[in-house]
């Protein structure tokens, strides 16, 4: 019977900490964080932040031109293009993502709230629900 209990155990490095969710200060990443968390973090920051003027301007092309936005926005999705890849190939960017995401990941593994919820408490908590 001992065999089978280890068997059922999880490594505390992934379901320690208080919440059974890992250790908040573990730094290390998993190859599913690596190759999809990161990037995906890195893609919506530099949609938001470093690249808006030309989602703006490729999704006003779109708006505008309907079926013939493939052809008519190309100019448009091409600066998009350019934009978002000159900042997922920049270091500086890269560690910043991963800092956020690790930062997000701690405090979920502190809390156990997810980051879109708490945005939703901080939201409400100035409001009069």
């Amino acid at each position: 019977m001992p065999e089978s209990e280890s068997r059922k155990t999880i490594s505390k490095k992934i379901g320690g900490g208080p919440h059974g969710l890992g250790d908040p200060d573990d730094k290390s990443l998993r190859r599913v964080e690596i190759d999809v968390m990161i990037p995906k973090k890195m893609r919506d920051l530099a949609r938001s932040e470093k690249c808006f003027k030309e989602v703006e301007a490729f999704t006003e092309c779109c708006k505008s031109n309907h079926i013939l936005m493939s052809i008519k926005c190309r100019n448009e999705n091409s600066m998009l293009k350019q934009c978002l890849t000159k900042w997922y190939n920049d270091e500086e960017f890269q560690e910043r993502c991963r800092n956020l995401y690790l930062e997000e990941r701690s405090e979920f593994r502190r809390t156990g709230i997810p980051a879109k919820d708490r945005e939703k408490r901080s939201t409400r908590v100035g409001s009069n629900m």
